[in-house]
């Protein structure tokens, strides 16, 4: 009688869970993809070149993020600039630039090799393809325009929410420069003409004050 009664009490519990879920008192699932989960401050999504203020691309054609990239997923080629017209503010610029997405693991590793700040990535992850040469993001895909828009292989991709390429700021902002402490707090990124914020993370204090108001509020 003892046994039967633990298991009546374990699915009153069950069963009570499973009717709440239900009715949508304790939803916990995301109504996908008509309700887009909000991404983290650090995550990795898909990559973007970015440019100056000025409009100049930051990209240089060092390839120093291809040797970086741990899956060989990226390929660069440099060209000069044009003195009379450049296109960056180095002597070189990428004139080819391609990332793989089938081979990328989205380590960042490519952000943290760029002496110029060219490449960071988003919060935009749904870039799904139905054949494989649609997964090779070119410069043409990745290159943000002088407004700061940057571009999707498929705009009119009913998954995929656009907005999420202008978080070109990503997991930079929460981490500290060659992770020195003594950097947290100062703005070390160069900014873009997009929209993206470039102000460093706040502490985590302001973090912890932040959440304690939202949760008071609630």
């Amino acid at each position: 009688m003892g046994m039967l009664r633990e298991l009546i009490k374990g699915l009153r519990v069950t069963g009570g869970t499973m009717l709440r879920t239900m009715t949508g008192e304790e939803l916990v699932t995301t109504q996908y993809p008509k309700v887009m989960r909000d991404k983290p401050q650090r995550f990795h999504g898909r990559h973007v070149l970015n440019r100056y203020p000025d409009g100049m691309e930051k990209c240089i054609g060092c390839e120093l993020c291809a040797g970086a990239c741990p899956a060989k997923c990226i390929y660069v080629r440099g060209m000069d600039n044009d003195p009379a017209q450049p296109t960056s503010p180095g002597e070189r610029y990428g004139f080819v630039y391609e990332i793989n997405m089938l081979r990328c693991i989205f380590c960042g590793l490519c952000v943290e090799a760029c002496p110029t700040e060219a490449i960071t990535m988003t919060s935009l992850f749904e870039f799904s393809t139905t054949n494989r040469q649609d997964a090779i993001y070119t410069r043409e895909n990745l290159l943000m325009d002088k407004r700061g828009t940057v571009p999707h292989m498929f705009p009119d991709d009913e998954l995929a929410d656009l907005e999420e390429l202008n978080t070109a700021d990503g997991w930079l902002r929460a981490t500290a420069p060659a992770g020195v402490a003594a950097y947290e707090g100062t703005q070390m990124w160069q900014p873009t003409p997009g929209p993206a914020d470039w102000s460093p993370e706040p502490s985590q204090d302001e973090r912890d004050r932040r959440t304690s108001e939202e949760e008071s509020d609630g």
